[in-house]
């Protein structure tokens, strides 16, 4: 073969290769765009709002306010549904005027800070009309035309109606007015352009209000509007994609967020919550706690205390009726939680060897509350056996734990933050010894890996 007919041929092999890599690349792109929505899981047919009122006397509809509330003043209504969407977590810095912005997010491409959502005219939202408030909760674009970054869930928010966001405002503006000026952000290049959210959003965000569920009954429903477009549940709960939008494949699997790790929350026996009851599982939503599973910390220990534990009975058993309804997916990395407490005798109960520094710790600062069984004999709360964090092979948690502490969510038991008080290599002997005491598997977690996630911290 001579050399201009093998280099025809190496010629018209690279353009097939070319331009299967590119038809290959092309699809991708269309199969993680053209992704599941939060709610296509279930099937069925769209139905309009008032189809699927909820039945009796004075019912509220799958959207809007519960029926203790439909009477209630449109600012009331407001407050309620701010709390449903925990408008205050994200938009209040520690030890700040709540709702005056601030707060850190520190992501893996650089630093956001929240906005000044109170109404005050020059750095807050104050001279935001109806159509501003809707359009930068529906479509993340401020009044001043800035985009925002999906930190803001309005790709979750854009299910909220007209009414309920406008509600949400009303309230928002019967706060006093804070003047707080905006923390520029710090993000690396290209992230720090935002005119790209324009691109983003076209791909990700629907910009389509909720719309219900025919063949689902009214408190499904009513737990998809609080679980998708007020509670946004699946911005922690769901895994993110190489853009950074939730990848509903994997709906409710677990992520990481701001250096915490946010659990599975589907019908998984093993990694999730499907050896939980369903009465375990209303206690852990309202109030952060089922025995033998542990407590809430972190982002879900916050959403707990200043939004959750405040919704009505009713819309707790809706939530959990449609989280419960979700797909089961597996966490791979994740056994089995231990239900059996450890040896109440000290020297026993660690099946490796761990550094000796984190027995003395945990014997000196966290044995008065968790016990040497992990039983607790201080308080529920304090309970370590079964606890999905002390049975994380990453010890994410139990690091964040004893970095942060965690809130008291309405009790008088809470745990106090330790971070000032130890060092990286001393947090991490201690949390591989509480995983390897009190776990199914024990951790192996090192003070560099200590400092990054301190350094992940929000607060």
């Amino acid at each position: 073969m001579d050399a201009g007919l093998r280099g025809g041929w190496t010629m018209r092999y690279v353009t097939a290769v070319v331009v299967i890599a590119a038809v290959g690349a092309l699809a991708w792109l269309v199969w993680v765009v053209l992704g599941p929505g939060p709610m296509d899981f279930a099937g069925g047919r769209r139905i309009a709002l008032a189809g699927a009122l909820g039945s009796g006397s004075g019912a509220a509809s799958s959207t809007g306010v519960p029926a203790e509330l439909v009477s209630a003043s449109l600012v009331e209504r407001g407050r309620y549904l701010a709390r449903a969407a925990d408008c205050a977590s994200c938009h209040t810095k520690p030890d700040g005027q709540p709702f005056a912005g601030g707060r850190a997010f520190v992501l893996p491409f650089g630093t956001l800070y929240s906005t000044n959502i109170t109404p005050e005219a020059e750095t807050g939202i104050g001279a935001y009309t109806d159509a501003d408030f809707l359009r930068a909760v529906h479509q993340g674009i401020a009044r001043d035309g800035t985009r925002l970054y999906p930190a803001m869930p309005f790709a979750s928010y854009t299910y909220l109606t007209d009414a309920d966001a406008l509600a949400i405002k009303a309230y928002l503006f019967s706060l006093p007015p804070v003047q707080s000026a905006r923390t520029t952000d710090s993000l690396r290049f290209p992230f720090n352009q935002r005119w790209l959210m324009s691109i983003w959003s076209a791909l990700f965000n629907p910009d389509r209000r909720f719309q219900a569920n025919g063949s689902r009954s009214a408190e499904w429903n009513r737990g998809a509007y609080l679980a998708e477009a007020l509670g946004h549940c699946g911005e922690c709960h769901t895994p993110r994609n190489l853009f950074q939008a939730l990848d509903n494949r994997r709906k409710f699997s677990g992520a990481r967020q701001a250096g915490w790790r946010s659990y599975n929350l589907t019908p998984d026996p093993q990694g999730g919550v499907g050896a939980w009851s369903r009465e375990e599982l209303t206690r852990f939503i309202a109030r952060g706690h089922a025995s033998g599973h542990g407590s809430a910390g972190g982002p879900m220990g916050e959403a707990v205390d200043t939004s959750l534990q405040h919704l009505t009975p009713a819309d707790i058993q809706a939530l959990v009726t449609y989280i419960s309804s979700v797909p089961a997916v597996a966490t791979p990395d994740l056994p089995a939680p231990r239900r059996t407490p450890a040896p109440a005798a000290h020297a026993q109960g660690l099946s490796v060897a761990v550094d000796p520094r984190g027995k003395e710790i945990f014997e000196g600062a966290c044995v008065g509350c968790h016990g040497w069984t992990g039983a607790d004999p201080a308080a529920g709360f304090a309970a370590l056996t079964g606890s999905r964090a002390v049975n994380d092979p990453t010890a994410t948690n139990i690091v964040q734990m004893v970095l942060d502490g965690s809130s008291s969510h309405g009790e008088p038991n809470f745990m106090p933050a330790f971070g000032h008080a130890y060092t990286d290599l001393e947090i991490a002997a201690v949390a591989n010894y509480v995983t390897a005491r009190f776990g199914s598997q024990p951790s192996r977690i090192t003070a560099d890996r200590v400092a990054e996630l301190r350094g992940q911290s929000a607060r």
